[in-house]
């Protein structure tokens, strides 16, 4: 069986919370979750894709995790589309995740955190029933947090392969 990883910054939330409440706490959880799945490796090791049919990296998810926190918080929510990708461009959609050769962890690991704490900015003061929009129709905040939070847990999933590949460890 794989344990669970304990880490005083991962803090499951309560069985009962208010919505709004329990979905920010699900969202800063995996948010961490991530953090946690890359400390602790080299640059080298954190570019490594074990997988040779996959893009995927943890570097690599932590770039991609900055453009989905961009994405849905600034260019839907606060209705900013015209706010440029950080890598990927509309004919290179995956350029977040691959080559990242040259990529700088301390560099991208800062620009991901600004994204989250912009994002948190983004969704302060407003109701989960408030909307942005995306692809020309109204998109509450309320989705945009369930989306964040499958985004986290199925990328997450990934991490825990490639982490596990790359130096053995295990832990969800």
């Amino acid at each position: 069986m794989v344990d669970d990883l304990i880490d005083p910054r991962r803090q499951e939330p309560p069985y009962v919370l208010d919505e709004r409440t329990m979905l920010e706490a699900w969202l800063d959880f995996h948010r961490t979750t991530l953090v946690l799945k890359c400390e602790g490796l080299t640059e080298e090791e954190l570019k490594r894709r074990p997988v040779e049919s996959s893009s995927l990296s943890l570097h690599g998810l932590v770039r991609h995790m900055a453009e989905v926190e961009r994405s849905w918080f600034r260019r839907v929510l606060l209705i900013q589309p015209e706010l440029p990708r950080i890598w990927s461009t509309p004919l290179n959609p995956d350029l977040d995740l691959y080559p990242i050769e040259d990529a700088h962890w301390p560099t991208d690991y800062g620009v991901w955190q600004t994204e989250c704490a912009s994002a948190r900015e983004a969704a302060t003061g407003l109701s989960i029933d408030d909307t942005g929009i995306r692809d020309g129709e109204p998109c509450s905040l309320r989705w945009i947090f369930n989306h964040m939070i499958e985004e986290y847990a199925r990328h997450n999933g990934h991490a825990d392969l490639i982490r596990e590949m790359v130096d053995g460890s295990v832990g969800w």
